[in-house]
């Protein structure tokens, strides 16, 4: 479901840059086409005009002369003839819950006090991924999300979650904790269903919260004190690593560590280490010191290297799938090859970079980026298309 959002959000995405809302996004509306497989969105019909300009700088909505939509999957502002462009990701998240269920909207039971539609105990998803989805269905449009850009960038957290668990600071008592340790955070109880967010705090103390409350409700689960003991012994030697301990490891140290279940080595100095051939899925590199690491033919799926340093690094033919490279340094890093379908690149460095027969399809990265690279005909650009960058 998280592959469908990240292919059906940009198109969204486009839409709404085009000051345009679609206001009938729904399963029917959403194809794949024959060709290459890529998701279209179809049937423009309810589009009238765009949003007028003095509408969208004060609250963004579009009036309308009648209601238009499809029942179930409109927000109850758009068939108060009132919609805006949080409507569309409302309705594309009636889409989700629909093919994650299998039942129609009308099929099943909201909530008589909020109007809220009831799903929750239908699905088996992650909790960040229902706090994603809870808030794309908000009734209300001000605690629903405003732009496809915020949805899709708490989607790209999720595989990094773990990590921010292990490195992020949680609020102190004076921000709302109780004496138990239990988060006063709205965030905490929001994904039980309980109050809405609070829009003093702050987005690191909101994720904070939510995180920690991921952590003990998976403590609550049997067989969990194996797991936090494990994770009690990475965040030794993390923490190690940090305050004067051994900041340094050899190719062999760290793949005995992963191999053990250690999956954070963010800020070691790890320069020219030789990491070819090896599984890391999942670790987390953010700010580690890696120029002229030997990646090359690595499998490095989700991998966060947010803010590392890869210059010269070799990731020749690495699988770098939703890996994070969000202001990493990659200049003149060899990405011959390499996989990076829906990587994220926002303000990573790729002067000099060699993308040369590289995948980034659906990845994260802007044109001005791409021109300070290396690319050929055999590239595959964000789009999908293959070729030189004109």
């Amino acid at each position: 479901m998280r592959q469908f959002l990240s292919e059906a959000l940009p198109l969204i995405e486009y839409v709404h840059k085009s000051k345009i809302i679609h206001r009938d996004v729904k399963p029917a509306n959403l194809i794949r086409r024959n060709e290459d497989k890529k998701l279209v969105l179809i049937d423009f019909g309810a589009v009238k005009d765009k949003v007028a300009p003095a509408q969208e700088s004060s609250d963004q909505t579009a009036l309308t002369a009648y209601a238009i939509g499809t029942p179930g999957y409109a927000p109850p502002e758009q068939m108060a003839m009132r919609p805006v462009y949080a409507s569309d990701i409302y309705a594309i998240g009636v889409t989700c819950i629909y093919l994650l269920t299998g039942k129609s909207p009308k099929d099943l039971d909201y909530d008589p006090t909020t109007g809220e539609m009831m799903w929750r105990n239908l699905v088996q998803v992650s909790d960040h991924f229902a706090g994603v989805l809870q808030k794309m269905l908000e009734i209300s449009v001000r605690h629903r999300y405003q732009s496809v850009e915020s949805v899709l960038r708490d989607l790209d957290l999720e595989p990094y979650m773990d990590s921010l668990a292990q490195n992020l600071a949680f609020p102190n008592s004076d921000r709302g904790d109780s004496p138990t340790g239990e988060p006063g955070n709205s965030d905490y109880h929001k994904l039980r269903g309980r109050s809405r967010r609070e829009p003093s705090e702050s987005p690191s103390s909101r994720m904070a919260a939510a995180i920690r409350a991921r952590r003990e409700r998976a403590s609550s689960r049997p067989g969990s004190s194996e797991r936090q003991g494990m994770n009690t012994r990475n965040s030794r030697m993390t923490t190690g690593s940090r305050s004067g301990g051994k900041s340094k490891l050899s190719a062999d140290e760290l793949k005995q560590a992963y191999a053990k279940g250690r999956r954070d080595f963010s800020l070691l100095t790890l320069f020219s280490i030789d990491l070819q051939k090896v599984a890391l899925t999942g670790t987390n590199f953010a700010e580690a010191k890696l120029k002229k690491a030997n990646f090359q033919n690595s499998d490095l799926s989700g991998v966060n290297f947010g803010r590392a340093d890869l210059a010269q690094a070799s990731l020749r033919g690495a699988n770098l799938g939703r890996a994070y490279f969000t202001n990493a340094n990659l200049e003149r890093a060899d990405l011959r090859g390499a996989n990076l379908n829906y990587a994220t690149l926002s303000n990573a460095n790729l002067k000099g970079a060699n993308l040369c027969g590289a995948d980034l399809t659906g990845a994260r990265v802007s044109d001005d980026q791409l021109a300070l690279a290396r690319t050929n005909w055999s590239t595959v650009y964000p789009s999908g298309k293959r070729g030189l960058m004109r």
